[in-house]
């Protein structure tokens, strides 16, 4: 019997089998897919667009805008088999759907968290899995089923637009602060879909660009992140990325999607599409790209024309069938979950304001500026101090109640503002807004809110405050969200007006004996080393979710000792960063027979050289190093010791807080590998720990495991993960350039693991 009769005759008897009465179980699904008809099969794997086209046929129930409005997708569903719809919400900085709806009064605001830049600066585990568990318990109760989240790739540049959804530019912060976000969502009974997989460094062409990108930093770096996730907390469901890399669309690849993700790394979960068009739908489930997102009606008929041509298989497709099964049986929409429609969102605004007070990081702090006394009158310049920006734009933006603003923030912690400067960039804030919806082209895409410009204020006016105020506060905004990167220019660098605004600020107040106190209000790095000697303190805010203002305020007075850390690096200059060579808009982007450089195709030329791995290696000044960030009080490091286990070593420090108030510290562990074998960087993260607040004169004693495998880095000539044998120094650190205390580990011998050979490189690095 020919190959074309095997199909034939598996679709009729799927067809015949499918007149069965059966309905969906936990332990059933065989059965289901048994008696699906290769119509259901594929219509379960394409997601239901708004299209009502896409709705029509096999009794679905309506289009998941009916169910959850403003919701950023849905799988299908198949009443006859007893498979409900899935509903998909956009994240990672909170739900995000639609806060009002036709003919109801109740409104479905969901919490702004603190963005994905701000809970990594935390470098608390803990911390982040509780906002998780907020999070995901939203979802649960606005009837969604999976957030779409969290963002996951590396700060390889920092003008990626979408930098501030992502973590860092480590990939060993990336994983562990990820692995917590998934676990605390998900213990509430619904899904993630960590993303984007994999190599989406930039949005400059997002959808069709080429990141190539060499085995061994493919490994070491952009993937590695994901599998600590994978390892650590098993997420539900894997986005893949818009991008190619290195040829393949990652959607069409299954050496990244099965060989790597699930054969490697043991991934049991549904893979499904970023919100893509139709491209190669066969190709895509091939690949093992289970789920088809938002969905198109004519991938449907793709699915079927294919298998009955033969250029899918059904074993293909019912692999993929039987996975989105089992991902539905756990959904809460298969168990019948009778959502509320109201979380408790005052509990969450609470969970909020403490969480971004641990994210901020405090860059300077001379003559003990901060914290303020509650006795002080506060000037309070820049436009974004009263227009605080609580998150990035796009879906990674959140439908929130409200945003307290800085100027908020001062009012309700009780400190005196000079009124004046207050209502004049009340009434600029409300003649741009106005200016921006007037002018804005409906031709021009933009998802969210944009900033408003910086006011212009004579020396005259600020020379008034100084004479009213103790003290200065100058806010400095930066918004960037989905489809355009960053440029160096008038955003990464200060704009003439800020810069002249500060200069006058600092000079007015200084004459007079009095301090200057500058707020970052922004999802990533900015330039500061030209400017940073000019206030007498920085504090890095980022977009720290509905409650900024009143979290800024509670670390301006003190009531929360900042601890966050810096979890990537601000160079002196952005030109200092190896990836801008290739980078939209920075490099060159003529075209050749390949296509428009840093557009169409990018060359990862720099390979491991991101972040601190190139500029502590290099030894490259940077304004401020990864890992950095100040307190109001201080710490010292003590005992470290270093026992071998099963599966590597177990280090251990005591902290101790040597000031005059309770805070937290942040433990770094960085490990300088042995001399010989492949070149490594000087120094890598391998563990870290945050305390306890510890009170005056208190200590803690942490515990950093480190397995041989963390240890390992990726050789492409033998395709193996290698553990060098010798002797690995072990530096206990604030940040990357400051050692508190140091140790050793000695490997007894040298490991290996073998890997598969993917993902090599279509085109030489040059």
């Amino acid at each position: 019997m020919g190959k074309y009769a095997n199909i034939a005759m598996a679709i009729a008897l799927s067809t015949t089998s499918s007149m069965a009465q059966v309905k969906l179980k936990a332990d059933n699904i065989e059965e289901v897919i048994k008696a699906m008809t290769l119509q259901e099969k594929a219509e379960l794997l394409v997601g239901r667009s708004n299209n009502s086209a896409a709705n029509s046929s096999n009794g679905l129930i309506g289009a998941h805008a009916e169910l959850v409005p403003g919701a950023a997708g849905s799988s299908r569903s198949f009443e006859r088999l007893g498979i409900p719809p899935t509903i998909l919400t956009d994240g990672p900085a909170g739900v995000r759907i639609n806060p009002t709806r036709e003919n109801d009064t109740h409104t479905y605001y969901a919490t702004g968290f603190p963005v994905g830049t701000s809970l990594a600066c935390t470098w608390n585990t803990e911390l982040v899995e509780e906002v998780g568990k907020a999070i995901g318990n939203e979802v649960l109760e606005y009837g969604c089923d999976v957030i779409l989240a969290p963002g996951m790739n590396l700060h390889r540049s920092p003008l990626c637009g979408r930098n501030f959804e992502y973590y860092s530019e480590d990939p060993f912060l990336t994983g562990n602060i990820a692995a917590a976000y998934v676990n605390g969502v998900q213990s509430q009974g619904v899904g993630t879909s960590i993303k984007h997989f994999a190599g989406n460094s930039q949005e400059v062409n997002r959808l069709e660009v080429d990141e190539i990108i060499s085995q061994r930093a493919l490994r070491e770096l952009y993937l590695k992140g994901f599998e600590i996730c994978v390892r650590k907390s098993q997420p539900w469901t894997v986005m893949s990325s818009y991008n190619k890399l290195n040829g393949p669309y990652t959607q069409e690849n299954g050496e990244l999607l099965t060989t790597i993700l699930r054969d490697e790394w043991g991934f049991k979960g549904v893979v499904m599409t970023d919100w893509t068009g139709q491209r190669n739908t066969a190709k895509q489930i091939a690949a093992g790209n289970d789920m088809m997102e938002p969905g198109e009606p004519s991938q449907v008929q793709e699915i079927i024309d294919k298998v009955k041509s033969g250029e899918l298989s059904m074993d293909a497709l019912d692999l993929c069938v039987r996975r989105t099964l089992q991902y539905i049986v756990k959904t809460p929409h298969f168990r019948n979950y009778k959502f509320s429609n109201r979380p408790d969102l005052k509990a969450h605004a609470a969970i909020t304001r403490q969480s971004a007070t641990e994210g901020m990081v405090l860059l300077k702090n001379d003559r003990q500026t901060l914290p303020l006394s509650d006795r002080q009158t506060v000037a309070v310049f820049g436009a974004s101090s009263y227009d605080f920006i609580a998150g990035g734009s796009g879906s990674g933006d959140v439908n929130k109640a409200y945003t307290i603003d800085l100027m908020q923030g001062i009012k309700n912690a009780g400190l005196s503002v000079t009124e004046d400067l207050a209502t004049i960039y009340t009434n600029y804030k409300t003649y741009q807004r106005a200016l921006i919806d007037a002018e804005k082209d409906p031709n021009v895409w933009f998802w969210g809110t944009p900033k408003i410009p910086e006011m212009p204020l004579n020396r005259i006016a600020i020379a008034k405050q100084a004479e009213k105020a103790d003290v200065a506060l100058l806010t400095i905004g930066r918004q960037a969200g989905e489809g355009d990167d960053r440029y160096i220019d008038n955003d990464f660098n200060l704009t003439n007006v800020e810069r002249q605004l500060l200069e006058d600020v600092c000079m007015a107040f200084h004459q007079l004996g009095k301090r200057v106190i500058v707020i970052l209000n922004m999802g990533g790095a900015i330039e500061t080393a030209s400017w940073k000697n000019l206030p007498d303190a920085i504090l890095m805010a980022w977009q720290p979710g509905q409650e900024g203002g009143n979290s800024v305020a509670d670390v301006l007075l003190g009531k929360e000792n900042p601890s966050g850390r810096l979890s990537m690096t601000f160079p002196l200059s952005a030109i200092d960063v190896p990836a801008l060579k290739n980078y939209p808009h920075v490099g060159l982007d003529k075209a050749d027979k390949n296509g428009r450089r840093n557009i169409d195709y990018t060359l990862h030329q720099e390979d491991l050289n991101v972040g601190y791995r190139y500029f502590n290696t290099k030894k490259v000044n940077v304004s401020y190093p990864f890992g950095y960030g100040l307190s109001y009080t201080t710490f010292s490091y003590t005992k470290p010791t270093v026992k071998a286990t099963k599966d590597g070593f177990e280090a251990q420090i005591t902290v101790t807080n040597t000031g005059n108030m309770a805070g937290k510290e942040v433990v770094q562990l960085y490990v300088t590998a042995p001399k010989g074998g492949l070149e490594k960087p000087t120094q890598e993260l391998k563990a870290f720990a945050k305390t306890k607040k510890l009170k005056p004169n208190e200590s803690q004693t942490l515990t950093l495991p480190v397995s041989a495998y963390d240890l390992a880095s990726y050789n492409e000539a033998t395709q193996s993960w290698e553990t060098a044998q010798g002797k690995y120094i072990l530096s206990f650190s604030s940040n990357v350039e400051e050692n508190k205390a140091s140790a050793t580990y000695n490997q007894a011998k040298a490991q290996s693991i073998k890997c598969h050979d993917v993902m090599r490189l279509n085109r030489p690095l040059e």
